[in-house]
């Protein structure tokens, strides 16, 4: 499984929207290390959960 995500890019969790936008830190395999801006830092499992890219706008 190719995963189109890239450090930098700004993702949120369809799942748990509450943990608001996220940066993404890392990608290591299916390993996406995130720092949300609600929970701070979580490593996400990309099987299991697909993260939705977004753009930043500030």
């Amino acid at each position: 499984m190719f995963l189109n995500y890239e450090p930098g890019d700004f993702v949120i969790n369809p799942k748990n929207t509450s943990w608001g936008t996220g940066q993404i830190q890392s990608v290591i395999k299916n390993k996406v290390t995130v720092n949300f801006e609600n929970v701070g830092k979580k490593v996400i499992n990309s099987e299991e959960i697909i993260l939705e890219r977004i753009n930043k706008i500030e």
